[in-house]
């Protein structure tokens, strides 16, 4: 074997190598993302659309009014004995978790997480979305505020943006849905805006009806700008 042909097929295997390391990254970072944009545009144009049962026995935390304090359930919601199909989304806990019909996300949420420090927010953003420290209780007058980003590594930027990835298709209107401590919490779109990455007004805000507030990143993977949708608690 001559040293040119050694010398050829080293720096073919250098290529290969790196060409197919950089395709396993890429799939490792961006999977999540490809994941569910490929399942929300077949869902689009197949007019599927995702739903949560409605549990006549479960309580729900609007009551009569926005605002309205209900009866809370005595345990777990049991979806066991609700006529479910392939369009059915089942929440990930009742406890505490969101659902967005529209985009199919269903997470857990983890609360009192503190937006200012950073190494306290991306350990618990690998367990769902986090909600801000200072952010009112669901159904209670005031801003619930829930992010999904990360700054430690672009990778993660984009892995843990995944599950609020498509809040960009989110239009006034649409619902969003709370389950917190047993109860289920309704809340409508009434507002996107593509703010800042210094702006936490949007943070700060309180107000006299209950609101709750998503925030992410914008462009998706970037830390450019942050894409904020709001809406409002509505009756059930």
């Amino acid at each position: 074997m001559s040293k040119h042909f050694k010398i050829t097929l080293f720096v073919r295997f250098i290529g290969y190598f790196l060409f197919f390391a950089g395709l396993i990254a890429f799939i490792f970072m961006m999977g999540p993302v490809v994941q569910i944009e490929a399942s929300y545009r077949i869902s689009k144009i197949l007019k599927v659309k995702k739903t949560v049962p409605i549990i006549t026995s479960f309580e729900q935390s609007a009551g009569q009014s926005a605002g309205t304090e209900a009866t809370r359930s005595s345990g777990p919601v049991d979806f066991s004995n609700v006529s479910l199909n392939d369009n059915s989304i089942i929440p990930v806990s009742t406890e505490y978790s969101i659902v967005i019909e529209k985009i199919n996300a269903n997470v857990k949420i983890i609360p009192n997480v503190d937006p200012g420090n950073e190494k306290q927010y991306v350990q618990m953003l690998t367990q769902g979305v986090a909600e801000a420290l200072g952010s009112t209780p669901p159904g209670v007058p005031g801003n619930l505020y829930l992010f999904s980003h990360s700054t430690d590594a672009p990778w993660n930027i984009i892995r843990y943006n995944a599950v609020f990835y498509l809040l960009k298709e989110l239009e006034p209107g649409d619902k969003i849905i709370i389950f917190y401590e047993n109860r289920r919490y309704d809340y409508v779109v009434f507002d996107k805006t593509i703010t800042s990455p210094d702006d936490i007004s949007f943070l700060t805000n309180r107000y006299d009806v209950p609101v709750v507030t998503l925030q992410t990143c914008d462009p998706p993977g970037t830390l450019l700008n942050r894409l904020i949708v709001r809406a409002k608690l509505i009756n059930s």
